[in-house]
């Protein structure tokens, strides 16, 4: 047996790192969508450049092999969800990354109603709780097609998964109303030492040892 063969990278990294706008770009896009790291985003890019690359080469063409590669081409991007039926090689090219994201299983399960936030929908996926014709999906990144979307599933009860948030949302309730107090009395106290100094010198002196002989006694 050889060497397990090397997986090609699915994306490529920008040429300029430290671009402002598209970091800004990129961060709002992982708010939106619910994102963990970056390279998710050049991976949905790196699609959307081969919808591009594929449309400008068979718009450039005319031959009959372009004409099936023009048919082949439409018809999965209708498939994917990513264009209507009637829809021409042209519009391939108006196609944005906010549109393939659209696509994503993670967005459709928040779309349908399963979760109330990305990050949840995230969540089921991950933990194995979303199901497409029977078969347990764990890829957020899954690009879902038009005849997939009626089967998704979700696997477990949602008045489990609302009960789990109440209590998380309880007990984060309770815990700043906890620092709320806390953070309240330390400035109450404050406030009085600062109001009467005296009393807090005073307090502090009755505190500490007058003399070594009260330190023995203590320490005996």
């Amino acid at each position: 047996m050889g060497d397990p063969k090397k997986q090609k990278k699915k994306f490529s990294k920008p040429l300029h790192p430290w671009n402002k706008e598209r970091i800004v770009a990129e961060k709002e896009i992982l708010k939106q969508y619910g994102l963990r790291r970056k390279y998710e985003i050049w991976k949905t890019e790196s699609i959307l450049r081969n919808f591009l690359s594929q449309a400008k080469k068979i718009i450039g063409s005319r031959t009959l092999q372009s004409e099936k590669d023009k048919t082949n081409l439409l018809n999965k991007a209708c498939r994917l969800g990513l264009l209507k039926k009637d829809s021409r090689i042209e519009d391939i090219l108006n196609l944005t990354l906010k549109d393939i994201m659209e696509r994503r299983l993670q967005t459709l399960v928040l779309r349908k109603g399963f979760s109330s936030t990305m990050l949840q929908s995230r969540q089921l996926i991950c933990h194995g709780h979303i199901s497409i014709s029977e078969k347990k999906l764990t890829s957020p990144s899954y690009i879902v097609r038009v005849d997939e979307e009626s089967n998704i599933k979700l696997l477990v009860d949602p008045s489990k998964i609302i009960k789990k948030k109440e209590s998380q949302e309880s007990k984060k309730s309770d815990k700043s109303v906890k620092q709320n107090k806390e953070s309240k009395s330390k400035e109450e106290s404050k406030s009085k030492i600062k109001e009467n100094p005296a009393s807090g010198a005073a307090k502090a002196a009755e505190n500490t040892p007058k003399n070594s002989g009260e330190l023995k006694e203590k320490s005996g």
